[in-house]
């Protein structure tokens, strides 16, 4: 890239630092005691650079240097640097160059710059301002006036830098918090109660629940330690999210060996009591084949619901009503490795469902009811 301005010629480029340098340099008591930035010495004479470097390592900072500003762009996009002294006038890519790319490059663009030139050429500096340095320094200037400055660009930059820790932080918090809504709540939810701050509960129509639980899952427990128990238990609570994902239902808790989950409740789903035998067919032919070799037993009722979150400290979405507990008593009564259902979610499944009807059924708090077992699906 060639140089896009041509620059006012100055005769003392050579005394960069002017007379007082030696002042600058000399040992001593006000060396800054933080140390530990980095700053990146860009000048094509090598006397002013040796002597930039020289005076900001007198300040305590570690220091690298570039002759021009192809060198320079690649040094800053190889390494960390907190702060730039750039000269305007170079061969090849001049100083202005180098500040369009770093404003171009998001990695670099934060990067304070210095730039250095002579007090008479006050429109290169200001140019330079324009096009994103942070201040400028003239050629000849004295101990105090560069300490001052570097000083102030890189409390700028610390700043910055904490803010931008800090809004990455924010940003954590808030996706951790995300994170452990959405493994509490269903996504509709969680948008709810994030826009509102609260999930009104109402009376959902047509909901379909399913219940799923392990049978003998007491015996198992007492016959083994229970880091082997919940090991087990997680892989298939993991297995039963992504099936009940996969078929367009709802997961709404786990009641210590029980799953439950809904269909047609907060998503719309096609033919949600169908997709819920898809569902309860599946986890009852993937558990077996796991570690622990469990079966289940599926329930599965459709009706009215009343849903909402409950709790302040800990939000928990249940579910409430006659629907709930009839699907409850089909899974209690269910046979290891079967799916039951209630006559009205039965015949919403219709002519695509193989069964058989266990009869007029005694249910717990329900009354007679009549339970049909789900042997399969006709090929659709």
């Amino acid at each position: 890239m060639k140089a896009k301005t041509a620059i006012k010629p100055h005769m003392n480029k050579t005394r960069l630092l002017g007379d007082e340098f030696d002042q600058l340099a000399a040992p001593g008591e006000d060396a800054m005691k933080a140390g530990n930035s980095h700053i990146l010495v860009v000048d094509d004479h090598a006397t002013n650079r040796l002597k930039m470097s020289m005076a900001v390592k007198q300040l305590g900072h570690e220091t690298d240097v570039a002759e021009d500003g192809e060198s320079a762009l690649e040094k800053l996009r190889g390494g960390r640097f907190d702060l730039v002294l750039l000269d305007i006038e170079m061969p090849r890519l001049d100083g202005y160059a180098v500040l369009e790319s770093m404003k171009e490059d998001a990695s670099l663009r934060d990067i304070p710059v210095i730039v250095i030139s002579a007090v008479d050429e006050m429109e290169n500096v200001v140019k330079a301002i324009e096009l994103g340095a942070q201040d400028f320094l003239p050629n000849n200037f004295d101990r105090v006036l560069f300490k001052a400055r570097v000083g102030a660009c890189l409390e700028k930059k610390r700043l910055r830098d904490q803010e931008a820790n800090h809004l990455r932080q924010i940003e954590f918090e808030r996706k951790r918090a995300d994170d452990l809504l959405h493994a509490t709540l269903p996504a509709a939810a969680v948008e709810e109660l994030k826009s509102t701050n609260e999930v009104r509960p109402r009376r959902f129509e047509e909901v379909v629940v399913m219940l799923t639980d392990i049978a003998g899952f007491t015996a198992y427990c007492e016959a083994r330690p229970p880091e082997e128990v919940v090991g087990h238990l997680q892989d298939l609570v993991n297995a039963f999210e992504e099936i009940s994902k996969r078929h367009g239902l709802e997961k709404i808790k786990t009641i210590g060996d029980a799953f439950m989950v809904t269909a047609g409740l907060l998503q719309p789903v096609s033919e949600p009591s169908l997709a819920a035998v898809r569902c309860g067919l599946e986890m009852a032919g993937t558990a077996p084949r796991l570690a622990a070799g469990w079966q289940v037993r599926v329930g599965l009722h459709v009706g009215p619901v009343v849903a909402g979150v409950i709790g302040r400290q800990q939000h928990l979405f249940d579910l409430w009503g006659d629907t709930v507990n009839t699907a409850a008593r089909l899974t209690d009564i269910a046979e290891p490795g079967c799916v039951y259902l209630s006559e009205a979610a039965w015949r919403q499944v219709g002519p695509k469902g193989r069964g058989v009807s266990k009869g007029i059924v005694e249910l717990k708090g329900r009354g007679g009811l009549e339970v049909i077992e789900c042997t399969g699906l006709k090929e659709e």
